[in-house]
């Protein structure tokens, strides 16, 4: 079951947890991927990855407390093993790694402020997630062009990591130069500016950008769209 490391309480306590326990599950499901997928014998009982705070990893049944100690990782990951491809099944588990790691750095942070809980996940997006590393993804900070003119038909699309899906300048080239450029970008339903904390799509007709909620299009939804066409340009019937 989680453990909980001295109950940390500061950004600061609560980030070390954290890149712990995400240090203990990446070793889990890449160098240590071997013995972790031995133990997850689909014979067993319902068994959970679990990331402690000195870095080590342990697949166990859940805990037997109710309400538990901490937040519980997902249950059963080893009843999938034999029945999907290997590399699936390890990046499943890895989606799921990272929601309960948020989970408990969120639930550890429940008295802090509002300007603290935004401090506390910047320093956690600033690491690649446990699914980037097990893929080998590498993340990319890329926002909008606020000029629609210099976009071409097979413009950006912006997943909620901050990811590309065409070719982007990368981040380190121009992230801090444009900050003041983009704060200018609007969306084409709502009119709300540009924010690189929520997830954008641009549309690659009329190359207007959108808030995904305001679209109803999710990162993991974009990931599959090959030409993204907006509500406006549907109606007019544009190609």
């Amino acid at each position: 079951m989680a453990s909980v490391s001295s109950g940390p309480r500061t950004v600061e306590e609560i980030f070390k947890d954290y890149s712990a326990r995400r240090a203990g599950i990446i070793r889990a499901l890449t160098y240590d991927v071997d013995e972790f997928y031995g133990l997850c014998d689909p014979e067993k009982e319902n068994l959970c990855l679990y990331g402690h705070p000195n870095e080590t990893w342990e697949v166990n049944l859940p805990a037997e407390e109710v309400p538990p100690e901490l937040p519980e990782p997902a249950l059963g990951i080893n009843f999938a093993r034999d029945g999907m491809n290997r590399r699936d099944w390890l990046s499943l588990i890895a989606v799921h790694s990272d929601c309960w790691l948020l989970s408990v750095a969120f639930y550890l942070g429940a008295r802090l402020n509002r300007n603290e809980r935004k401090r506390l996940f910047s320093m956690i997006n600033e690491l690649p997630t446990v699914f980037e590393v097990v893929t080998e993804r590498k993340p990319v900070k890329e926002k909008p062009n606020a000029d629609s003119g210099s976009k071409s038909r097979g413009s950006t699309k912006r997943s909620s990591e901050g990811q590309a899906k065409s070719n982007p300048r990368l981040a380190d080239e121009s992230f801090e130069e444009d900050e003041d450029e983009h704060s200018e970008t609007l969306c084409g339903t709502c009119s709300g500016n540009y924010n690189a904390d929520e997830f954008w799509i641009g549309c690659d007709i009329c190359e207007r950008w959108y808030h995904g909620k305001c679209v109803k299009i999710t990162p993991a939804k974009a990931e599959s769209i090959k030409q993204y066409k907006c509500p406006s340009c549907i109606k007019r019937g544009r190609q």
